[in-house]
């Protein structure tokens, strides 16, 4: 195995990041620390939980730092030591200047979408809540505004028609791991070459944060756009939506899959239910969605099948 010269600092926190590291490692890179966040109190004991980097870090013996606060000038101390020649980001906190500037050889991200499209938290998600067919991931040397440093190298996969973010999560991180090795590979071999990305262009799509208000599903909405707002939420965080007995009671419902349903009547409201073969139908703007996967509040995901024979009556029923 060829072994690249230099030292790097790998920094990085969930199942994502973990493959990028992996890589590195795998490929004789130098790794002199692993940086990750503090360990957090999780689920109902509250017990603390180490990242998923952290983890392999120790299986592999390397050593891990858990700043709490990233100007701590202790921690900046830390990294003075070691004396890295390059710091490789994937999936961690925002860096300031202090950190980034450091490395003689510069500070490279990973990022999963083919840059400039899908600046920001949650790319993924945003190019197949959009509809695109294709995305992939870019490796950039980070400057101070997120997102926008010169391009390293990028891939570019094509999106399936079905496939759930966590699906294409899953592909880009093997994928992105391959395109970082070879582009760490290339800086520590003394080859900088990048290409800056330049303004924005109008109408670049973003990737915002996710939140409750963007996650919510909109039955006025075409019946493709609800799809895709679906599948580019699942399994996380997941297409909410409220499901409105006669009765007056309400529950809260993450959508998690569905398929456009071509073969159905269209005099209906949006929000409507109808049972037709054991299957979910609810109406959109156009026509109707059948959800196939479904996951009430607090409760288990299922399948519609199972949610239809547990839910009792859902005659004048609807989603909203």
């Amino acid at each position: 195995m060829e072994v690249s010269k230099g030292r790097v600092i790998f920094m990085g926190t969930p199942e994502f990041a973990v493959a990028s590291l992996r890589a590195l490692i795998d490929a004789g890179i130098d790794a002199a620390a692993v940086i990750t966040a503090p360990d957090r109190p999780a689920g109902r004991g509250q017990r603390l939980r180490m990242s998923a980097v952290k983890e392999f870090a120790l299986e592999r013996e390397l050593r891990v730092l858990q700043p709490e606060k990233l100007r701590d000038p202790a921690f900046l101390a830390d990294l003075d030591e070691l004396q890295a020649d390059l710091f490789v980001v994937v999936a961690f906190r925002m860096l300031p200047a202090a950190v980034w500037q450091k490395p003689p050889l510069g500070t490279i991200n990973l990022h999963a979408s083919l840059l400039p499209a899908y600046r920001g938290a949650a790319p993924i998600n945003w190019a197949i809540i959009n509809g695109e067919t294709r995305t992939g991931a870019t490796t950039f040397f980070i400057r101070e505004e997120i997102d926008t440093g010169d391009v390293l190298d990028r891939i570019e996969l094509a999106i399936g028609p079905e496939e759930s973010a966590g699906e294409l999560h899953d592909r880009l991180m093997t994928a992105g791991a391959a395109l970082l090795t070879r582009t760490v590979r290339r800086i520590l071999d003394g080859n900088r070459s990048s290409t800056p990305q330049g303004p924005l262009p109008n109408g670049s799509p973003l990737a915002p944060k996710l939140t409750p208000d963007n996650c919510r599903v909109d039955w006025n909405r075409p019946s493709q756009h609800v799809h895709n707002l679906i599948r580019g939420l699942s399994p996380f965080p997941g297409a909410w939506t409220m499901l409105h007995h006669a009765d007056g009671r309400a529950e809260r419902f993450k959508i998690l899959r569905a398929k456009v349903e071509a073969d159905a009547d269209n005099g209906s409201d949006a929000g409507a239910i109808i049972l037709k073969n054991q299957a979910l139908l609810v109406r959109c703007a156009d026509g109707w969605l059948a959800v196939t996967e479904l996951q009430p509040e607090g409760r288990k995901r299922m399948s519609a099948a199972d949610f239809i024979r547990g839910a009792g009556r859902l005659e004048h029923a609807r989603f909203q």
